[in-house]
């Protein structure tokens, strides 16, 4: 049995130095062995994989057990909570939007578990409640997981996730009456809703599979119609099943004209297959518009048979082409928005295009009209990130969204045709954006590579080495982390933190280069980059080791793994969450195997399993290494990434961690991978882990009004 001992100072008058010894549950090993190109591989952990065991909920509980013991033992953290709530506690509203006869938008009036859906009939109609999930459940774990409406406004299809978990329910009302007309579909997952007239709408799932519905592969996606009126077993299968067609990912939608269904097919989380089907012919069968999965390819918009495509073949930062329905394949296509040297995304709305290009992960909108001609550039509110430029093609006005790391997102009213817009809804909230700043730096990673950061801060930040800093990062999915105003990260700089966040490549903030760069046999570069920007912040004095927290969850939670086992003596804390850490099975857990165009899998090739295990988390576990302190946060519903990531790599720790440092677990029970958690359950895991963070750097007491201490025996 693992044992972890440090001293705190009580809370009495007179501090007296008190020891606590953290008594690990033992963790049962097997004899499981896997062999990958003749080499044996251990898994003396891989009973935690199984989520319906006795044995396993047992874990769990124990776990919990020693790391609440821990957190109850920070003098500061009730305090810390009280903060975070009388700053949480403020009204929330989302951009309205139309739908038939109302106007629908989200408001929570603080600290609601869930936001409400709220509408009202014109201009000056009564606001009522159209939808309340925090009726759902008693404890606000049932959340609302999506909304659509059919094109006149009458009908409405509304999904639900149980316990954070991806498989959804949908549930029709007519929303006149606000009653619900059917019995309630299940068994939906990574699916929207598109709605053909009034009759019915086309989804997606995967069939039941075999054994735990929460970590049981699931590879075979299937679009189908739902008739109204009828049972969902009769439901027509449009595509989709064919073992020869196998799809992870298939998913469709209606032309706002209601003329075409748009499908696209992916076996991975990049790259997909673009198929059109003509629903004014009854007869028509599905057109390729490109038939392969090299390129990532959208139809946006449609004028009559003219279609315009969003994509990045032979355009790696994306471009718009048009081309005819009747001859859509790719050497029919002419550019209408070319390639720049900016990552390109795409909405449209009354009449017009939006072309919002990341400059440096930061936000600039470009308007055009139908014709391909420049309108105007919206002069947005400031540096930052924007979003929402997208409507209905009758909409005259719709509203934006503007945020950055110091400043909270509001919402803007903008006219179309004018480009006049007036701020439509402003946060009331505690905390004054005037205070901080946004430093935007480049550094150069191990190979010479340019990578940006934004580093965020109080104003009169001195650069003394001994700042509490949050580093956080991603590196993956051609996702990109552009700013954005979080009430947690409002606190840690409130009390003087440093909050930090490097573009790494395998985002997609450069665009599909950019992402190449971090995938498969350069999945390194992600790791150096991070470790690169963490040397940046030491060496610049920002802070240092004592000082340093890495942060990042599922893909960003491997990058935290990662890099504390490569590097444990660049940090003081590490936070993983929710994370994929166990590289060798990844791809045997739910949807996994669809992350492989990013990581690669152990059975492509004897090159590639060795490259994966050279960086799996669960797997460079070191005996005799002093891990820094860490708290691995997990949710025992979760269905994308698995808990058992964390459940191996927090036993593994465990078992080997060599010093004083602690090796938590805290896992969410009835939570899934972040979607729809409540504000309560979001609340308590935030104070949870900035406390943890800060007791560990040597807090005993908030940092504005604190000593460094020491641990010493």
């Amino acid at each position: 049995m693992a044992l972890a001992a440090l001293t705190i100072a009580s809370c009495e008058t007179t501090p007296k130095k008190e020891k606590i010894t953290l008594n690990y549950p033992t963790t049962a090993k097997v004899d499981t062995v896997d062999t990958y190109f003749d080499m044996a591989i251990n898994d003396p952990f891989r009973w935690l994989e199984d989520d319906k065991s006795a044995d396993t909920e047992a874990w769990v509980k124990e776990q919990n057990k020693v790391t609440y013991g821990y957190l109850d033992n920070i003098p500061f953290r009730a305090d810390l909570k009280k903060r975070l709530e009388k700053l949480w506690n403020y009204e929330k509203l989302g951009s309205p939007f139309k739908e038939g006869d109302f106007t629908y938008f989200s408001k929570n009036n603080g600290l609601q578990n869930q936001s409400v859906i709220y509408r009202k009939k014109g201009d000056d109609g009564t606001t009522e409640t159209f939808l309340d999930p925090n009726t759902f459940s008693k404890d606000g774990t049932t959340s609302l997981a999506g909304l659509s409406f059919s094109k006149d406004g009458s009908l409405a299809a509304y999904s639900i996730s149980e316990g954070g978990s991806d498989w959804r329910k949908v549930i029709v009302m007519n929303t006149t009456t606000n009653k619900i007309i059917e019995d309630t579909l299940v068994d939906v997952k990574f699916s929207g809703v598109s709605w053909k007239d009034n009759d019915g709408f086309y989804y997606s799932s995967y069939d039941k599979p075999k054994g735990s519905e929460l970590s049981a592969k699931t590879d075979q996606h299937k679009l189908y119609y739902h008739t109204l009126g009828t049972s969902q077993k009769n439901d027509e299968l449009i595509y989709g099943g064919a073992a020869s067609e196998k799809h992870r990912y298939i998913g469709a939608g209606v032309t706002e004209d209601g003329r075409y269904l748009i499908m696209t097919l992916s076996t991975s989380t990049s790259g997909n297959k673009l198929y059109i089907r003509d629903l004014s012919d009854p007869n028509a069968l599905f057109v390729p518009i490109l038939d392969d999965t090299t390129t990532d390819s959208y139809v946006i918009d449609n004028v009559g048979s003219k279609l315009f495509i969003m994509t990045n073949k032979n355009a790696p930062n994306q471009k718009v082409v048009t081309v005819d329905a009747a001859n859509p394949t790719p050497e029919n296509w002419v550019d209408f928005i070319p390639e720049t040297e900016n990552v390109l995304s795409v909405g449209t709305g009354g009449g017009y295009f939006f072309a919002e290009y990341m400059v440096d992960a930061i936000s600039k909108v470009l308007q055009y009209n139908y014709d391909g001609k420049l309108v105007r550039e919206v002069q947005l509110p400031g540096v930052g990130s924007a979003g929402g430029f997208g409507g209905k093609k009758e909409d005259k006005e719709f509203y934006f969204s503007f945020t950055n790391y110091s400043t909270p997102g509001s919402s803007y009213k903008y006219n179309v045709e004018t480009g006049e817009y007036v701020q439509y809804w402003k946060p009331n909230i505690d905390f004054n954006p005037a205070d901080y700043e946004s430093k935007q730096v480049f550094y150069t990673s191990k190979d010479g590579t340019k990578v940006p950061m934004i580093i965020t801060y109080k104003k009169g930040l001195e650069l003394n080495g001994k700042n509490p800093t949050i580093l956080y990062g991603y590196g993956g999915f051609n996702v990109s982390l552009t700013p954005s105003f979080s009430i947690t990260n409002a606190i840690w700089m409130e009390q003087g933190g440093v909050y930090a966040v490097p573009n790494l490549r395998g985002g997609g903030e450069y665009g599909k280069k950019w992402h190449d760069a971090g995938t498969k046999m350069q999945k390194q570069n992600v790791f150096d980059d991070f470790i690169a920007a963490a040397e940046y912040l030491i060496k610049e004095k920002y802070t240092s080791s004592d000082h340093l927290a890495i942060k990042g969850g599922s893909n960003g939670g491997l990058l935290v793994g990662a890099t504390m086992t490569q590097r444990p003596d660049l940090m003081k804390v590490a936070l993983p969450a929710v994370g994929v850490l166990e590289m060798l099975r990844y791809h045997t857990f739910t949807a996994g195997a669809g992350w492989a165009y990013d990581y690669g899998t152990a059975e492509d090739s004897k090159e590639m399993f060795e490259y994966i295990k050279a960086y799996s988390p669960v797997h460079n576990i070191k005996e005799g290494v002093a891990y820094p302190a860490t708290m691995v946060t997990t949710g025992d519903h979760d269905d994308r990434v698995v808990p058992a990531h964390s459940f191996k790599f927090a036993a593994a720790l465990q078992e080997k961690q060599t010093g004083d440092n602690p090796t938590l677990i805290r896992i969410d029970v009835n939570a899934g991978h972040g979607a729809g958690k409540s504000t309560e359950a979001m609340i308590n895991e935030q104070v949870d882990v900035m406390s943890f963070t800060l007791f560990n750097m040597g807090y005993d007491a908030l940092p504005n009004q604190a000593v460094l201490k020491e641990f010493k025996e």
